[in-house]
């Protein structure tokens, strides 16, 4: 390969004393898709972010086709050809469907000064239509749409623009089997057309899958690169963290005996999505749901918390024997929910560490309506340690750390409040196999105390490797049920999820 379609040169960036990116320089080819992989914090998603002008680089500079790329700004990137789907949602609330499909490209319906509304409209639903989309409207605020449906709207904007450059950062995890498809004809014909892609997932299959070629990232800075048919799975988790992984990643035992004593009882719960589930939690069991996105399984997880809207039947937690409806009965009866949209539902972005993990906490901290700052700090301070936070300090904003660590964040919140019931939505989504194994690790210790779990994953071998038992999920109701087997494949749950 000697043309080069895109080049990196000793690129830096520091957030405080941290070396998110330190001297990285590399080279994209034409037609290739580029894999990143590395654990949480390497570097990843920050490259991808300076390349496609949403943060500025300390030092380094960029080539696009042998010619200066410096984006102002996202925007600015789209124009020069450089496309991002985030791992996170990057649609724009306030504005249209439309409006963020042709972001940065306004120009081409505007005249006058004036930007000509109802053939943007027209040409939003023609692209959408044109990807297989009709449940979405263009004119709406993206605001009510679903994670997954906003994720398509990115995917829409891509396949318009035909980007130079295609960078997507941990997307298929936030999408169903149908918007993976969606996302692989994406990468396919970008590749076909001769431009790049790069490349960034936990799923290690998957980047074998995907990618030609592999680059690793350790501490910011770039490791090695490999051909994709080079190396396996385990080469490639030894390479990201710099050892070889010992151990098993879930859990070995077989014969533990679910308790008779149930600890949540759901009956009859209907909401959007659902028609009608019953079931129970039983102390200390780890309880998995499957399915397909649009199945009913993430619903299960928010009407049970008291998030959705318009929420029939009934959730009783059995020791009180109440009924919880509300996020505030949830909480008060010790129900932690983790979402499997972190940023926005979990945690509170703009806010340190240390409030994070406090913030459902104020009653353990004080008794009056005033909490002691320096209690407050060494409360997050120790709490923090239970999952091994990698951070600065607690007084560090949440929204500075790497997706593994949101999680660990997220998770460490409803351990500090005293949890009894966790109900956990893709828990492991866009975080990676070191972050994972920390959280299998936990549900199992959770477990042994007496904890009880939901495990909610369209990441099958997830459930089967964790869980005490399996519920399936299809269209709104419950469609089959596995106990804990050290014979139970993926192909037996398939059958009830399709």
């Amino acid at each position: 390969m000697s043309e080069v379609l895109f080049r990196i040169n000793e690129l830096y960036k520091y957030f405080g004393a941290t070396h998110a990116v330190d001297g990285a320089s590399m080279d994209v080819y034409p037609g290739e898709v580029l894999g990143f992989i590395g654990e949480n914090g390497s570097g990843k998603s920050t490259i991808l972010s300076i390349i496609s002008g949403m943060l500025k680089p300390d030092s380094g500079t960029f080539e696009l086709d042998a010619k200066p790329y410096t984006p102002a700004s996202q925007a600015e990137g789209i124009k020069s050809g450089v496309s991002l789907i985030a791992q996170e949602i990057n649609t724009l609330e306030g504005l249209s469907v439309a409006e963020n499909i042709f972001l940065g490209l306004e120009e081409n319906f505007s005249k006058h000064g004036f930007i000509n509304l109802k053939k943007m409209h027209q040409m939003a639903l023609d692209v959408l239509v044109a990807s297989g989309i009709t449940d979405i409207a263009p004119e709406d605020d993206v605001r009510h749409y679903s994670i997954e449906q906003r994720k398509m709207i990115e995917l829409v904007r891509s396949f318009f623009i035909k980007p130079r450059l295609l960078m997507i950062d941990e997307t298929s995890t936030a999408l169903s089997h149908v918007g993976r498809d969606e996302l692989y004809k994406l990468i396919n014909a970008t590749k076909e057309a001769g431009n790049s892609v790069i490349f960034i997932s936990h799923d290690l299959q998957e980047v074998l899958r995907v990618c030609d070629r592999i680059t690793i990232l350790r501490d910011g800075k770039i490791v090695t690169s490999k051909m994709a048919d080079e190396v396996d799975e385990d080469q490639l988790k030894t390479l990201m963290v710099g050892r070889e992984l010992v151990g098993s990643f879930y859990r070995t035992d077989y014969d533990a005996k679910i308790s008779d004593d149930v600890v949540l009882q759901v009956r009859d719960l209907k909401c959007k999505g659902l028609g009608g589930v019953s079931f129970d939690l039983h102390k200390g069991e780890i309880l998995g749901i499957a399915g397909l996105s649009d199945s009913g399984m993430h619903e299960i997880g928010r009407a049970i918390f008291g998030i959705e809207y318009d929420v029939a039947g009934d959730v009783k937690v059995v020791e009180s024997g109440k009924s919880v409806k509300t996020i505030q009965e949830s909480i008060g009866e010790k129900i932690g929910y983790i979402s499997k949209n972190r940023d926005t539902e979990s945690l509170f972005q703009a806010a340190s560490i240390s409030d994070n993990i406090a913030v459902h906490c104020m009653d353990v901290l004080s008794k009056s309506i005033f909490v002691s700052p320096s209690k407050m700090k060494k409360f997050a301070e120790e709490n923090a340690k239970t999952l091994e936070v990698k951070m600065r300090e607690v007084g560090q904003n949440v929204s500075e750390l790497s997706g593994g660590n949101k999680q660990k964040v997220a998770v460490t919140k409803w351990i500090a409040r005293g949890t009894e019931i966790f109900v956990m939505d893709s828990p492991t989504r866009g975080i990676d196999v070191g972050v994972k194994a920390v959280i299998y690790a936990l549900l199992v210790q959770l477990n042994k105390q007496g904890k009880s779990m939901i495990v909610i994953s369209e990441e099958l071998l997830e459930l089967i490797g964790c869980c005490d038992r399996i519920l399936v999920m299809r269209d709104g109701r419950i469609s089959g049920e596995f106990f804990r087997n050290e014979n139970l494949r993926e192909e037996d749950i398939v059958q009830k999820v399709v």
